[in-house]
């Protein structure tokens, strides 16, 4: 079922980059419930690193003219992805991804041998929370800045209705 927020999930702020007057009426609001119970769980996480809000580029985008009728969506044509760009911390400080993830497309995310490059404090505390994340399988797709140049300013976190398997990259 499609929502809009009307304010924190345990303890964290979703949010786009658009005003508070805006966010009332804008169609890019809307989440669907099964992707805010995933945020829900992210925001436990979130809470570890003082993160209280999270400024997001897209959640929900209506599908693409000429979308068959009865066809159902996924992805962001069916709220079920967010893609996360700022990290607030509760002294006003920000992560931002795309200025401190610190990747390179093509290589690993997570795991042994893996991190960021420079490893700066931004860095390191970005790549805990998106693997930590992953580990916990809150989202069946993480991709991140590692993954392709459209992901080097954001963490695209999507719910997959009906699939076991995860994506971290």
């Amino acid at each position: 079922a499609p929502v809009r927020l009307g304010g924190a999930v345990n303890g964290v702020t979703f949010h786009s980059g658009l005003t508070p007057a805006q966010r009332l009426t804008s169609p890019y609001e809307i989440f669907d419930c099964r992707l805010v119970l995933a945020l829900h769980d992210f925001a436990g996480i979130l809470a570890k690193h003082a993160v209280v809000e999270v400024i997001h580029l897209s959640a929900y985008r209506p599908p693409a003219k000429g979308w068959p009728d009865g066809k159902v969506a996924s992805r962001h044509p069916a709220a079920l992805a967010l893609d996360a760009a700022t990290f607030v911390k509760r002294d006003g400080s920000r992560l931002n991804v795309e200025r401190d993830f610190h990747g390179r497309i093509g290589t690993k995310t997570c795991g042994a041998g893996t991190g960021p490059s420079p490893a700066t404090p931004e860095a390191v505390e970005l790549r805990q929370i998106i693997c930590d994340s992953a580990d916990r399988h809150l989202f069946n797709v993480a991709l991140t800045p590692d993954y392709n140049w459209q992901h080097r300013n954001h963490f695209h976190l999507e719910v997959t209705a009906g699939v076991r398997w995860f994506l971290v990259h």
